[in-house]
């Protein structure tokens, strides 16, 4: 009997990166899957069936739209109706948007608002419920070193991380009584999609390769000198959602290579 065998994770933004390495994680452990994100559908639907038969569990894909209230609300209708409560929730989906204040777009604030923070909201309010009349529910807030220190020309991101960390203290004093713990993980530089895009933007800014300007962003801010792997970040959702973290509670967890020690 694999741990989490019976158990069901919903893992936002979960078709690439720290949300797919957390869906991997979680399935590994016997957790049924719901992944939620973008990309092709076919290569999504492989990805689908390759997880399903590696981890031989259930896994459904859910595409909803995070940056829109009404899909969120229909995606969890939809699982609770076919699947059944959410056991597990993972609160990864993110955006970033780079410009100084007085130069952010603000549909740009908007939008990264809309995924990063209230998204979260939306899923946890949902989730929650079903989470209480069972007395189990296990929520990971997958935040950043950027909910607990800031960057410049990060107004929006830096904002709505430091807001999921404030809602993560929240959830966690009111479900504090219960079977239901909510906690944040705080990653440095992990090398996503998104943080790819960031280093491609400083190689083109400062006329250097990629290797260069990677190793310019970690220089930055990381004593290290390395990345944070995603699988490092996975195999602490998982710690989180099991039965050793239960008394674990609005904690916000670093995992930053030194980043927030300085």
């Amino acid at each position: 009997m694999r741990p989490f065998s019976g158990r069901l994770a919903l893992v936002t933004g979960s078709t690439s990166g720290i949300g797919l390495a957390i869906a991997r994680a979680l399935a590994a452990e016997g957790a049924d899957i719901v992944l939620n994100g973008f990309g092709d559908p076919a290569a999504i639907e492989a990805l689908r069936e390759d997880l399903a038969n590696e981890a031989s569990v259930r896994v459904r894909y859910v595409g909803a739209d995070l940056a829109r209230p009404s899909e969120i609300e229909d995606m969890m209708r939809e699982i609770e109706g076919e699947l059944g409560g959410i056991d597990i929730l993972v609160n990864n989906a993110g955006i970033q948007h780079v410009a100084p204040v007085h130069e952010f777009p603000p549909e740009r604030w908007d939008a990264v608002l809309a995924v990063n923070l209230s998204a979260c909201f939306h899923t946890i309010r949902l989730a929650l419920p079903s989470m209480l009349r069972r007395n189990f529910g296990r929520i990971v807030n997958i935040a950043s070193v950027h909910g607990l220190v800031a960057s410049v020309h990060k107004a929006a991101y830096v904002a709505a991380k430091h807001g999921l960390v404030g809602l993560t203290k929240v959830v966690a004093l009111e479900t504090a009584g219960t079977g239901v713990t909510c906690n944040a993980i705080c990653p440095g530089w992990v090398r996503t999609p998104l943080v790819e895009r960031q280093i491609e933007a400083r190689a083109v800014r400062e006329g250097v390769d990629g290797e260069t300007a990677a190793r310019a962003l970690l220089a930055e801010k990381q004593p290290s000198q390395r990345f944070v792997e995603p699988e490092h970040i996975a195999a602490l959702a998982v710690f989180l959602c099991s039965p050793a973290a239960a008394e674990i509670r609005g904690a916000t967890l670093t995992i930053d290579g030194g980043w927030t020690a300085q």
